[in-house]
């Protein structure tokens, strides 16, 4: 059982109707993708054509800075503030569209990108299948 799993378990209050897999899965799945795009623009910064990956440097950092967000707030459920977890979720969608995009268009040359870019799409969808389960 993961880390994530165990304390979504021992929390001492009910979750109420949230689907417990989907939130576990959705907060691994940014963590994870958080890591992946740190890990990402650091390897753009040592390749011999930094220049031509500024966007995807920059893209890979807002995402992280998204995703880690995103993964700390899934965290936190006493207050819980259903209006605040949809926008976030939307963004953290949203980052992780725009990450694998262009990632995906230098993944051909860069196998950093291109497991970035899977990350950036296994994110995407956790958040798109939490927002369906928060309905």
């Amino acid at each position: 059982m993961s880390t994530t799993a165990q304390m979504l378990e021992t929390y001492p209050r009910d979750l109420g109707r949230v689907d417990r897999l989907a939130l576990e899965t959705c907060i691994a799945a940014c963590i994870e993708c958080a890591q992946a795009c740190s890990a990402c623009a650091d390897a753009c910064l040592s390749e011999r054509m930094v220049a031509d990956l500024t966007k995807c440097i920059r893209t890979n950092l807002d995402c992280a800075d998204v995703c880690d967000a995103t993964g700390r707030v899934l965290s936190r459920h006493t207050g819980y503030d259903a209006h605040l977890t949809r926008a976030i979720l939307q963004a953290c969608l949203q980052a992780c569209r725009s990450c694998g995009d262009v990632c995906s268009d230098h993944s051909s040359m860069h196998e950093h990108c291109r497991v970035c870019a899977v990350s950036c799409r296994t994110c995407e969808q956790a958040c798109r299948d939490l927002l369906d389960h928060l309905g």
